[in-house]
């Protein structure tokens, strides 16, 4: 039996290689032509390219991984079956059950080291990939301007322009300073244009003007009129400078820290639900703590209702008191607004801590899955394997995105946005498995006539 183990791992590798190396190849161009103008015409280094590639390939392999072990199994199985290898295999007293030990062996190696793969090296190139992506954005601002959009990157100065022609050429400029100075500086120019030399960035302006303005003593004023005026930017602004920064997204934390950031903001909840108690019991003498708005809302109208039942007190007393409800009507407003903001913030780390390890384990339900599909299809080939793999892999990603924006906008708990396209698969799985087993075909592939090869 361990022969047989070994012979099934063997098959699975190599196509499994195959797979991974195709799916990545495809995803990897496709995000080269969306990201190819990022990094052009900025000088950079090739060691730095090649990082910021490097860097971006983290999550192309995290997503071609389950693809490609559906696709795998697809065509190892889909072999075996068109060369009747199953079939011999049942024959000699061995079930289709026995033969699945082997694949899932296969598939629950790939998943633990996925699972460590988008738990410790994901979140850090994700992370590096981010800031590296950032510093070359601001290496080269002069790739980034576009009419009627406000260009920050240069220091010392804000800038918008009116159009921009295929030459690089800029009309209708207009430059203000930022920063604490004696004087307050805007720039116009009918034209203008940016160059980058060895050390420097320079912008040459054309016919234009500029206004001075004192910030301690606005009567001194000055006005410059200029046919051609050049701003010299320092070669310490251009060079790739590498920044360090403690605030990382979702994608780019470890589990240890997205548990930490959940546990910050169940205690900022608890805090808010005792701010809020303590609001009631200052104006109530109630120490209500409500669970929804909805709730404390029906308390607090309850409460004005007894209040215009009060004759012990005057109008002016009972006016003053419904003013003070009706504050404490906003102030709940606003605190269970910040609750669920702070919700919504949970279940976007909680959605991430799934998805850390429920797309791993799809691994080895595309195992379960892509097995019987290749026994029942009975073709080893490449195209149909695609096809059947692409299919499934997309239905499974659609529910994936769904059930994360759900769970995102809180419709759904995180562990059920995660995990139900799981759940979809392990049953569909299931059940093709049980007919496999029973050798009873439910799903028939044939081939078009025009794509059989004609025999003589």
């Amino acid at each position: 039996m361990r022969l047989l183990y070994k012979y099934f791992i063997k098959e699975l590798i190599l196509p499994f290689i195959f797979s991974l190396l195709i799916i990545t190849f495809i995803l990897f161009v496709n995000f080269l032509l969306r990201a190819i103008d990022r990094f052009l015409g900025k000088g950079l280094d090739f060691i730095v390219i090649f990082e910021y590639l490097f860097l971006n390939l983290a999550w192309i392999l995290a997503l071609s991984v389950p693809m490609a072990v559906l696709l795998a199994t697809l065509m190892t199985f889909g072999r075996l079956s068109e060369d009747n290898e199953i079939n011999a295999i049942k024959a000699s007293g061995i079930g289709f059950l026995t033969i699945m030990k082997a694949p899932i062996i296969f598939g629950t190696i790939i998943t633990l080291i996925l699972i460590y793969f988008n738990n410790f090296i994901l979140p850090e190139m994700n992370f590096k990939a981010r800031m590296l992506s950032g510093d070359i954005y601001r290496k080269r601002p002069d790739m980034n301007i576009e009419p009627g959009i406000f260009l920050d990157n240069l220091p010392s100065y804000s800038m918008i322009i009116g159009k921009k022609n295929k030459e690089g050429i800029m009309s209708d400029i207009r430059i203000f300073s930022k920063g604490n100075k004696d004087a307050q500086t805007s720039i116009h120019a009918n034209s203008g244009e940016l160059n980058t030399i060895r050390d420097a960035f320079l912008l040459t302006l054309y016919n234009g003007e500029i206004h001075e303005l004192g910030q301690k003593d606005y009567t001194n004023y000055r006005r410059i009129i200029f046919q051609k005026h050049i701003i010299n930017i320092p070669a310490k602004d251009l060079l790739l400078n590498r920044r360090d920064s403690t605030n990382r997204s979702d994608r780019e934390m470890t589990v240890k820290m997205m548990l930490e950031k959940i546990d910050n903001y169940t205690k900022r909840i608890d805090i808010v639900y005792k701010r809020l108690s303590g609001k009631f019991f200052k104006i109530l003498g109630d120490s209500i703590s409500p669970s929804t708005y909805e709730e404390g809302q029906e308390f607090l109208y309850s409460s004005i209702d007894s209040i215009k039942n009060y004759t012990s007190i005057s109008d002016a007393e009972r006016t003053k008191i419904e003013k003070t409800y009706k504050k404490l009507d906003r102030q709940m407003l606003n605190e269970f607004n910040l609750i669920e903001n702070y919700n919504k913030s949970k279940n976007k780390y909680g959605v991430e801590i799934h998805k850390k390890f429920s797309i791993p384990i799809a691994c080895i339900l595309f195992v379960l899955l892509g097995a019987p599909l290749g026994v029942m299809s009975k073709k080893g080939g490449l195209a149909v394997s695609t096809s059947l793999s692409f299919g499934f892999f997309l239905i499974y990603y659609i529910l994936l995105i769904s059930g994360e924006e759900m769970a995102d906008r809180g419709f759904l708990t995180p562990a059920i946005g995660m995990w139900t396209p799981n759940f979809i698969i392990l049953f569909i799985a299931i059940i093709l498995i049980i007919y496999t087993a029973k050798e009873k075909t439910i799903i028939r592939l044939k081939i078009p006539s025009l794509l059989k090869k004609n025999k003589k």
